[in-house]
């Protein structure tokens, strides 16, 4: 067989392959689908004809040795409807043409490894496999609704826009990934929308420089893997992994980015849906892990369901964003872990978060707290103890810090007491019995007003005390008129001289009782003082 000379198709090619040849010099579509939608789909039962079959070897030449276009036309690959046999091996090429192949089945996998395109659209395709590690393009990398039967791997890929995989379906490779695109940078967004993995989708180390979105994506692990391991994720702007409201009838089904999206929720409000609408939740079977991320904006989790089993986490440790959504679906099983995360606004709801045991965010910074609906204070505290199996002082003073910055200083001063309480257990009988007396008295401080109100009781029971039993004078005649009620305030109240206490002589029981008004005052108008001083500072 010869090889074509200049831009003369070889004389061995099929009549099919020779068809594909001039429509590559015109860059018009060349279409070898079948008037049965049935027969057209490549996930489909049952084989292609000849007539459909063109080997992957005659692509490969088009692709990197292919004639020069007409004139007047721009060289491309245009396939639609055609069964490639044999494998197609372009590692290390540079392929120039545009590429876009449409409803195509795949005999064997597709080798790509180091390969440079400007624009590679695989639409709808079934692909037994796509090797891809270091791959470039200059434009878009566009997967959109292909069925790929033993994983993707895109490990250190460049894709200089934008990376579309939206509706994929991916099944593991043999060590249980379904995409393998570690280190991967995409220049623009990475749109996977409404995908289905069945092995671990792998983002170590990835960057994107717009947003990643997982709208209505499910997620399933493999073997003992995580569904999505990305830690050291860096997404300049936001992360989704939100609930899609979809639609078959809407939109083009030919054309990327791909029909059926109408809109996204992303604040929790209720969204009245257009007829012929339902909402597909986020769902991600197994673990997730996003440790030492950063994100630009958000991280979305708005409707998403993260079902994992005993052990396996949602571990967002260290991560770095502007804003966190946890408006989620609770989980019933595993661990949510935000140890040492960095967050400006927390936006949540209290029906998102797990039970005790299920929390842990042990170093976890906020700035702000801004919850969805309705989130009561006695919710917000069961969200720490949920935290905090072991008690454990520094959530409790992470939020009553910015319950104070909101200028919610009574919320601030209850969680600080909650914070005792909690303290309390883990002290010896006696500390701890002391406490439970600090509580009942003057609840450790924080309920000023408690205070006030034992010291009025105690003035009122100490005037009515001595207004009965009157002390002999000290000296003589030298003393002030006998002033019962002044008398008990000048014991109460430290420091000032009411003009009362010195003048008189007590003895036997009522000698014990001055001096335990003067110890009761002193611990009481401390309390009192330490509660006016917080709202000055705060006026």
């Amino acid at each position: 067989m010869s090889e074509p000379q200049d831009d003369e198709a070889p004389e061995w090619l099929s009549a099919t392959e020779l068809g594909m040849w001039q429509a590559f010099r015109n860059g018009s579509t060349y279409d070898l689908s079948v008037p049965s939608p049935l027969l057209n789909d490549p996930a489909a039962a049952g084989p292609w004809g000849e007539h459909r079959s063109v080997r992957a070897r005659v692509v490969a030449l088009l692709l990197l040795s292919g004639p020069s276009a007409r004139p007047g036309r721009v060289a491309a690959l245009k396939l639609r409807g055609a069964y490639i046999s044999g494998s197609l091996d372009l590692a290390g090429g540079k392929v120039e043409p545009y590429v876009e192949l449409t409803f195509c089945r795949f005999e064997r996998e597709v080798v790509l490894p180091e390969c440079h395109f400007t624009t590679l659209r695989l639409v709808g395709c079934v692909i037994p496999r796509l090797e891809a590690a270091r791959l470039r393009t200059e434009g878009d990398l566009h997967l959109p609704r292909c069925h790929v039967a033993r994983g993707i791997r895109l490990t250190d890929a460049h894709i200089g826009t934008d990376l579309l995989i939206s509706q994929i379906s991916v099944r593991p490779d043999s060590d249980s990934r379904s995409i393998a695109a570690d280190g991967m940078s995409v220049g623009q967004d990475l749109q996977a929308e409404q995908m289905e993995t069945h092995g671990e989708f792998s983002l170590r180390g990835s960057t994107v420089g717009g947003s990643l979105m997982l709208r209505g994506s499910r997620l399933r692990a493999a073997g003992q893997r995580r569904a999505l391991n990305a830690p050291q994720l860096t997404v300049e702007r936001s992360l989704y992994m939100t609930g899609a409201v979809v639609s078959s009838a809407t939109g083009n089904a030919n054309s990327t980015p791909p029909y059926g999206t109408v809109y996204t929720g992303a604040t929790g409000g209720a969204a009245v849906l257009p007829p012929g609408t339902e909402i597909r939740r986020f769902e991600c079977y197994g673990g997730v892990r996003l440790d030492d991320g950063r994100i630009g904006d958000s991280i979305d989790f708005h409707q998403a369901r993260f079902l994992m089993a005993a052990g396996e986490e949602l571990s967002l440790r260290r991560i770095t964003a502007t804003e966190l959504r946890f408006q989620c679906e609770r989980p019933l099983e595993g661990r949510v872990v935000l140890n040492g995360a960095r967050i400006t606004t927390l936006m949540d709801l209290s029906t998102s978060w797990p039970g005790p045991g299920g929390l842990a965010m042990g170093g976890f910074v906020y700035e702000n707290v801004v919850p969805s609906g309705h989130f009561p204070l006695n919710r917000r505290l069961e969200w720490l103890d949920s935290a905090t199996p072991e008690y454990s002082p520094e959530p409790y003073e992470r939020l009553a810090q910015v319950m104070r910055n909101s200028g919610e200083d009574a919320d601030a001063r209850e969680v600080l007491l909650a914070k005792q309480r909690r303290r309390r257990e883990t002290l010896p009988l006696a500390a701890k019995t002391w406490g439970y007396v600090q509580d009942w008295t003057v609840a450790y401080g924080y309920r000023p007003g408690r205070a006030a109100l034992w010291m009025a009781m105690l003035w009122a029971a100490g005037t009515f005390a001595f207004a009965r039993n009157a002390p002999e004078p000290l000296k003589g005649e030298e003393h002030p008129a006998w002033n019962p009620a002044l008398y008990v305030l000048d014991l109460l109240v430290p420091v000032i001289n009411l003009g009362q206490d010195g003048h008189w002589r007590t003895e036997g029981g009522w000698q014990w009782l001055a001096a335990a008004m003067v110890l009761l005052g002193w611990i009481l108008a401390t309390t009192v003082a330490a509660g006016a001083s917080r709202l000055l500072r705060r006026g």
